[in-house]
């Protein structure tokens, strides 16, 4: 594991992440896929593009394949480790996004629409087409977008390691308060399972610290 930390300027982050990224693409056989993991507000976006254009390779949102048909009332019954089972539809993010990126095809997909939320919680999937080319290097961004499911397609895994007082500070300037208290109700102990029990930082080949 090396850690990459926050005295060490964002662009040195990205080039030391995408030299460890060319190393890897110069004995591989497929693309090389970048998980970039971490808490809600951690910078994952940010990072992920800033490495696509680096590399110039292609991004993927996990939380397109949030799993939006599942209402609030089974949300609310379940325990942390049951709705970090349950909260990707990682399936259906390996068989229409990874996958046929993989296999030099152009990936195509349908994410979940945030702005059609219906009464009981659940989401439809939009009607926009997310499309990708194939490309050498694929980033995988998102919270649980490195989760053992997908390890085997994943070939370099990032932890950006922000605490949770200076992620939520970020959340608490774009959001409602009251959106605010029960996302963190329901997955604060989500991700707090998913990062001591499944994916601890140890487990990671590099973590950006902040």
């Amino acid at each position: 594991m090396t850690v990459i930390s926050s005295t060490v300027a964002m662009g040195q982050a990205v080039a030391f992440i995408a030299a460890c990224a060319e190393r890897h693409k110069r004995t591989a056989i497929r693309s090389c896929v970048i998980g970039i993991d971490g808490g809600s507000g951690a910078g994952k976006s940010t990072l992920a593009h800033l490495l696509a254009a680096k590399l110039k390779g292609a991004v993927i949102a996990s939380d397109d394949f949030y799993a939006a048909h599942i209402p609030d009332m089974q949300w609310q019954l379940w325990t942390p480790a049951e709705r970090y089972a349950s909260v990707l539809d990682w399936k259906r993010l390996r068989r229409e996004a990874l996958q046929p990126l993989l296999s030099g095809d152009i990936a195509r997909w349908h994410p979940f629409d945030f702005d059609a939320r219906r009464a009981d919680g659940t989401y439809p999937l939009s009607t926009t087409v997310v499309e990708r080319q194939p490309t050498d290097y694929v980033v995988l961004e998102g919270t649980y977008s490195t989760r053992p499911e997908l390890a085997d397609l994943i070939d370099v895994t990032i932890l950006v390691d922000v605490p949770a007082r200076i992620r939520h500070q970020g959340f608490a300037l774009r959001e409602d308060p009251a959106f605010l208290e029960a996302w963190h109700a329901r997955w604060d102990p989500v991700e707090a399972h998913y990062f001591s029990q499944v994916r601890p930082a140890p487990g990671f080949a590099i973590v950006v610290s902040a």
